[in-house]
């Protein structure tokens, strides 16, 4: 499956956070822009160390007027203990069934669940910037940045 392109418009959702909470997508893009980044695994070194640069860019992502969401396949539990092992002040969602990572063209047969793949979405559900690295785990929320900052 081809992961969505720039220009068209997200699939709403309403997926759980790390506590449980639901989150829908159109509610979330009420209050400004939304970065979506998909990571394979929870607790892994290498989302581990994206999320964390994510969460250490907190202060540029608010004055972008953005919001992020972490999203994978692992359960709320799981997501739950990453928030806590790292201080995450942001919402994690599980995408548990991979409906979203289907929607959105991460979704995996092998290797890992789903690509590790960002998307800056706008406020009218259009996907503004796709970053699909593999290997480079800061690129993710750095082009993201620079994506919110042309808007």
């Amino acid at each position: 499956m081809k992961t969505i392109a720039e220009g068209t418009q997200a699939p709403d959702f309403e997926l759980p956070d790390e506590n449980g909470n639901p989150v829908r997508l159109s509610e979330a893009l009420a209050d400004g822009p939304v970065v979506l980044f998909f990571y394979p695994v929870a607790l892994s070194g290498g989302c581990t160390k994206e999320a964390c640069h994510f969460r250490d860019l907190a202060t540029e992502f608010k004055e972008a007027g953005a919001q992020r969401f972490g999203i994978s396949t692992d359960p709320v539990a799981a997501q739950k203990k990453f928030a806590e092992s790292n201080g995450f002040d942001y919402p994690l969602l599980s995408d548990a069934d991979g409906e979203v990572a289907t929607a959105l063209g991460v979704k995996r047969k092998y290797i890992t669940p789903v690509k590790r793949a960002t998307f800056v979405i706008d406020t009218d559900r259009t996907v503004r910037k796709v970053i699909t690295s593999e290997m480079n785990m800061s690129v993710h929320a750095d082009q993201a940045l620079a994506a919110l900052r042309a808007l």
